[in-house]
């Protein structure tokens, strides 16, 4: 295992980079993001640990950031100011391009792994906007229709559609888009009964699975072939729901090597593993699972954050089962999965 601290900034996210197995950002914000400066960090991972390559500073704390799927340098940031950023890492100390479109703060950026040249935003003010890093505004707006409006935490496009995008928002709904369509949803699901949920990720394997994380303390799995109908929402349930940590489950992401292996990062200062057994389901199966209820699948506890856990990542390079998470308590960790505390 390796760490860094992030003296003076707490992290909120961290993301290796796809082009180069040494490299990962982390975002970080002054006084817990509350008010302050923020800063992105080029972190290095090296044979004597992890050493600070860059770091660039902001005029407000950063929530977000997402490497460039289609320049190796290219980095966009979510700040609390409401604006987005772009900063090349090869240049000088000022982004390279800025929109604020936002009202509120922005709290999640996703690149778009399939065209790549396109990226996706959501703020407190709602909405989920699209970005081109060519553009000098945004290509278009997504929103929850009025009545329904309500803080966005996390936006994120499908690792198998260019242009499907998933959201979820502090009223518990998980929304599905397609711009092509329109500004509005195509879809919205009733996910956390009325808890707030703050993360979703897609399964890199399964195009039809995603998972979101809420402040109800659970992980729902969620297959779109099981979602139906009934007035203006998408019904259903949630094929797996895994259980176990303690306080709300800030940030989750599917492993990039299997299709079962979920990490997570929670308030209860705790990075988790889990199994999805769903994912080892044929169709009739996990309509029996829906009925029996849920399975923990917890594999590996990561205990070495004293603060709240609240952005977590996986490698992409090397052997399976490298991840990264920061926390509130100043460390970023990179550690194997295989070495954390086992369970059952």
């Amino acid at each position: 295992m390796y760490s860094f601290r992030t003296s003076g900034f707490n992290g909120y996210a961290v993301q290796y980079s796809p082009f180069f197995d040494s490299r990962l950002a982390c975002a970080a914000s002054a006084n817990f993001g509350l008010v302050g400066n923020g800063r992105l960090y080029i972190l290095g991972l090296s044979a004597s640990g992890i050493v600070a390559e860059k770091w660039f500073d902001t005029q407000d704390g950063l929530f977000d950031c997402a490497w460039s799927e289609n320049h190796e340098n290219q980095i966009a940031v979510a700040t609390g100011d409401g604006s987005v950023k772009l900063f090349d890492i090869s240049l000088s100390d000022y982004p390279i391009q800025s929109w604020r479109e936002h009202t509120r703060e922005v709290f999640s950026v996703n690149w778009n792994l399939v065209d790549k040249t396109t990226f996706c935003t959501s703020s407190w003010d709602g909405l989920v906007k699209i970005w081109s890093p060519v553009r000098p505004t945004s290509l278009s707006t997504l929103r929850p229709h009025a009545s329904q409006l309500s803080c966005t935490y996390s936006a994120s496009y499908s690792p198998h559609n260019a242009t499907m995008l998933a959201s979820c928002s502090s009223d518990s709904f998980l929304r599905l888009w397609d711009p092509r369509t329109g500004e509005f949803p195509t879809s919205s699901v009733y996910a956390h009964n009325g808890a707030e949920v703050l993360s979703l990720d897609w399964n890199k394997y399964r195009p039809e699975v995603l998972a979101t994380s809420s402040v109800d303390r659970t992980i729902k799995i969620w297959d779109l072939r099981f979602l139906g109908r009934a007035g203006g929402t998408t019904t259903g349930s949630p094929v797996n729901e895994l259980i176990g940590h303690d306080y709300a489950v800030r940030k989750i992401a599917w492993s990039p090597h299997a299709p079962e292996l979920l990490l997570s990062a929670s308030y209860d200062m705790s990075a988790r593993v889990w199994e999805d057994s769903s994912a080892l389901k044929q169709p009739m199966q996990l309509s029996n699972m829906r009925q029996r209820g849920p399975n923990t699948g917890l594999r590996a506890v990561w205990d070495k954050h004293t603060e709240f856990v609240v952005g977590c990542d996986w490698s992409l390079w090397g052997a399976e089962g490298w991840v990264c998470t920061v926390g509130w308590d100043e460390m970023v960790w990179v550690w194997d999965v295989r070495s954390a505390k086992l369970q059952g």
